[in-house]
């Protein structure tokens, strides 16, 4: 039996992490040995595929990859789309597009997310990536790593997800190619100014220079993708007790509404490779993405059973299994009109040097420094119409709904006509300006026009995320039976992440004591109508918001000046983590069976901080003191990592290592609502704090692996993996003591005598276990016959438990975890013709969503199946000389028109969110020169 065992060649490449070329290493080593593996050169999807298979099989640590057969090239237009279709991985849809990705039940923010190795920064308010961010067209593959390593420069316990740019020198030759993609939603344009049609293009190139020893890669991709969705959504449901003295539950009001969204962005991609010598390579990459997305979302607030009107009792439908009132009707009801606009603005930088160096033939060194900054703002601007100014004034309705019990929410009647202009003005309908500030601006209180001066609200966060690394390691060659490779090293982090949170309460600018009419829409904003008729609802008015702000119509006021949840919201969180580690890399017999792997620890030092305010109300006005909380903690990780090659075409791996995920950075900020109080609590403190605990440390688990795999194929391989987290501290809701040495009392400027408090936030503790198991197959039909060639199947199954406590010994449900997860794929691809139909699906889940503020809010949300499909052509593969290079696709994205639902809690019938986003269809092409 001709036994595999790698070659020191490939153990180098896999522990430095260069996936995409172990395929490579396996076959120059198999070459050398003269063996009879026949090696089969397969292009296109299928070799990708073998790409992916082939770096599963050579990299020690359990992985997933995704591979593209050339830059521009990944099998999705999506990244996540592509990350979510591999086995234990999910995506979470935002606003129609996969973003969130999770990995074994655990969500974003349980994994780490790097680029060519290193750390990235976000987006959003924590520490979890949206991968929209990033264009598949510049990546040249994608890595998952579910079990670490002491050398992976991330901690997750979920594992890491590690994009990964082209390397010019490895590609050996010239590449210069355009990809092209026209795009159209399936829905026509569900709001006047809206986009139902957008494109992407790339330019790409490659080259090597001076002998090969100087090689240079250059892309830039540009997207304008239009999405749109028909949205159902409630204020809530309120339970209230009957005259019966049952329990009954009613729709307290809702904000269903359309919207159309563009999502532009802007991306250049440069490495510039360099390799005078055998023993020197030095890699210097820059990414820059300027990212857009703008949202248009008009739609009819109706408030319910939380409203004005009077409820019909006679018109009352009860489900007698849970008691919720499925239809009813309000009389004399006053509704808003909402016309909304939102600009999500965001520039993403970095830069990277990376240089290894072979000092002798045994001992080689590594640096790598990188610098990562991305910016972002929201603009969110909500503008308010209706029939008059207040909860008294304008003409009502009658408005009843029904609910379908198809978690669709529910179909609403009216009377009046919500599309005429003379009817519906600008102004607000409804008393929601009730802010002090507001009415003293206007002189408004005790007037019976006291809290009406709200005619919309903008929300205006911020966000700002630097990270800076460094790294030094080095490794020595061995020789002998055991130990192929050690390595060791040192590496720096410092990140930096602020937030800061404003809204501002819209006024019309003529608005006065004197003058508290509404406005008439002015006509050169006039657009037009949109149709709610999904939601029973008709026409309603569309103007131009954006431009009626823009021009002036509207005097702003800061929230901030009376509502407290900005400045507990605004915050600066720091972060220095320095690690030190060693790994040896194994390569090994036990008896006649090939071992390889590494064994590992890593040491990690964190010292993070946090600025933000502590804040209060006092006499209806906002006042604040700053706050600088520090903390440091350290973690010793060691990881194990074990492949057993059974023979030449069956592996079994073990794996086991100690994990950790570090606090969301919404929970571990210095910024909290505080006061000093006279009197001592029940734990003897006289500060009372809620917010943000910086002194939050990491959710720690261990995890062990245990999987088979049988490279039966080529392009075909079979695996069963077992996996087990055993976590010993997670984070939840709860109390802690809190020093607030040095911070003043809010309400009178002093500091106190006493700095002992008690807080109420996220604190540390609880428990648990998580375990599941992953199927997985990758079949080429042409193992069955030769006329099948071309055909094949990938499919996987994942089922994921849990059993988690906090620290109250309540249960806990992790965010993020499916119990069931599935996706596959067919595929053909033969002389240039492919095609392919994709389905992933998972079953339900708590996620975040947006709520209230741009504040994060966890939701349950119902499973989805989704099925895209594929069919292209590649003219060079079938032969047409004439448009050698060229290959031009077409798809269409979610066949089915799979909705994203979430619930209010466990009723079925009580439907949170239903957005439907209808079909994506996509025609595209790739030329090469």
């Amino acid at each position: 039996m001709s036994m595999f065992k790698p070659s020191i060649l490939t153990l180098a490449l896999t522990a430095a992490g260069l996936n995409s070329f172990v395929a490579y290493a396996a076959e120059e080593d198999q070459k050398s040995k003269n063996d009879n593996v026949e090696v089969i050169e397969v292009k296109g999807f299928r070799g990708s595929v073998v790409e992916s298979i082939n770096t599963k099989r050579f990299t020690p640590e359990v992985v997933e990859s995704i591979s593209a057969e050339d830059i521009g090239k990944l099998p999705d237009s999506s990244i996540a789309e592509s990350i979510a279709r591999l086995p234990g991985l999910t995506a979470q849809r935002l606003d129609g597009r996969a973003s969130r990705v999770s990995v074994r039940g655990f969500s974003e923010n349980e994994s780490a997310t790097t680029f060519n190795g290193r750390e990235q920064v976000s987006i959003g308010d924590n520490r979890g990536v949206e991968f929209d961010l990033y264009p598949s067209e510049i990546m040249s593959g994608v890595t998952v790593y579910k079990t670490p390593s002491a050398g992976i420069e991330a901690e997750g316990i979920a594992g890491v997800i590690d994009m990964q740019t082209v390397k010019p020198l490895s590609k050996g030759e010239q590449v210069i190619m355009f990809n092209g993609q026209y795009e159209q939603t399936g829905f026509d344009k569900l709001n006047p100014d809206g986009d139902d049609k957008g494109f992407r293009g790339t330019v790409s190139y490659i080259d090597q220079f001076a002998d090969d020893t100087i090689g240079v890669a250059f892309a830039y991709n540009t997207m304008s993708s239009p999405n749109q969705e028909k949205r159902w959504n409630s204020w809530g449901y309120p339970e209230f007790t009957g005259e019966d003295g049952n329990t009954y539950s009613i729709l307290g009001g809702a904000k269903p509404f359309v919207r159309s969204s563009t999502l532009e962005r802007d991306t250049a991609m440069f490495v510039l490779e360099a390799a005078p010598n055998d023993r020197l390579n030095m890699t210097f990459d820059a990414l820059y993405v300027d990212f857009s997305d703008e949202k248009i979302l008009r739609g009819i607030e109706v408030p319910f059973a939380w409203g004005q009107g009077s409820i019909d009792p006679s018109s009352a439908v009860v489900d007698a299994d849970s008691g919720f009132i499925t239809s009813a009707v309000t009389q004399g009801q006053r509704v808003v009109v909402r016309n909304d606009y939102e600009e999500r603005n965001a520039e993403l930088t970095q830069f990277g040097f990376n240089t290894k160096y072979d000092i002798s033939d045994d001992w080689s060194v590594e640096f790598d420094a990188s610098r990562s900054e991305v910016e972002r703002q929201i603009w969110s601007i909500e503008s308010y119409s209706g029939t008059g100014r207040g909860d008294a004034n304008g003409i009502a309705d009658d408005i009843g709904y029904v609910f379908d019990g198809g978690n669709t929410g529910a179909q609403f009647s009216h009377n009046l006509d919500y599309s005429d202009y003379d009817l519906i003005q600008l102004g607000g309908p409804l008393s929601w300006g009730a802010s002090a500030a507001l009415n003293d601006k206007y002189g408004l209180t005790g007037t019976a026009y006291e809290n009406t001066a709200q005619d919309g609200f903008i929300n205006a966060p911020e966000i700002n995320d630097e990270l800076s690394t460094l790294k030094l390691a080095a490794s020595k060659v061995l020789d002998n039976a055991y130990i192929s490779r050690v390595s060791f090293g040192v590496s720096y982090r410092d990140r930096e992440k602020s937030k800061l949170s404003e809204g501002y309460f819209m006024t019309l600018k003529d608005f006065s004591l004197s003058n508290p009419g509404m406005l008439s829409i002015p006509e050169q904003y006039r657009l037009g109508t949109a149709s709610l008729d999904f939601i029973g609802m008709g026409n309603m008015v569309a103007y131009d918001t954006n431009a009626l702000v823009n021009d002036g119509y509207y005097s702003l006021l800061q929230e901030s000046l009376t509502d407290s949840k900005h400045k507990t919201q605004s915050w600066t969180v720091q972060e220095e983590v320095t690690a030190f580690f060693a790994q040896a890399d194994i390569n090994a017999e036990l008896g006649s069976i090939p071992v390889t792997g590494n064994v590992g620890v890593r040491y990690v030092k964190t010292e993070q901080s946090s600025q933000g305010f502590a804040a209060n109300t006092v006499d209806g006005l906002v006042v604040v003191t700053p706050t600088d909380i520090s903390h440091d903690y350290s973690h010793f990780l060691p990881s194990l990592n074990l492949s057993f090659a059974i023979d030449d075409e069956q592996t079994v791996r073990f794996g086991a290592a100690k994990t950790i995920s570090r606090a969301r950075l919404d929970e571990m900020n210095a910024s909290i609502s505080a006061s000093y109080n006279q009197q001592p609590d029940e734990n003897g403190n006289f500060w009372s704090v809620s917010g943000g605990n910086p002194e939050l440390e990491p959710k720690e688990a261990t995890g062990f692996d245990l999987s088979y795999e049988n490279y039966f194929h080529e392009e075909g391989y079979f695996a069963a993996a077992f996996f087990y987290k055993d976590i010993t501290q997670w984070i939840f809701d709860g109390t802690y003591e809190i020093d607030m040495s040095g911070v003043a009392d809010p309400s009178t400027g002093e500091i106190p005598p006493t700095s002992t408090g008690t807080g109420s936030g996220k604190v540390n503790g609880g428990s648990g276990d998580l375990w599941g198991y992953e199927l997985s197959l990758t079949l080429p039909f042409t193992m069955f016959s030769d006329s099948l060639d071309g055909f094949g199947l990938i499919a996987s199954h994942t089922g994921v438990e849990q059993d988690i406590t906090d620290q109250n010994g309540n249960e806990y449900e992790l965010p993020g975890l499916s119990d069931q997860i599935d996706s596959l794929t067919v595929y053909f691809e033969r002389n240039g013709f492919q095609a392919r139909t994709s389905m992933r699906k998972r079953s339900d889940f708590k996620g975040d969503v947006y709520g209230l503020g741009f504040a994060t809010t966890q939701v349950d949300i119902k499973g989805e199946t989704i099925w895209d499909a594929q069919i292209g052509y590649d003219f060079s593969e079938g032969g047409v000389e004439s448009l050698d290079g060229l290959s031009v696709t077409f798809q269409v994205q979610n066949i089915t028109e799979e909705p994203f639902t979430s619930l209010q809690g466990d009723n079925s019938l009580q439907v949170r969110d239903y957005q439907d986003y209808g079909r994506t269809f996509l025609l595209g092409f790739s030329y090469k020169l």
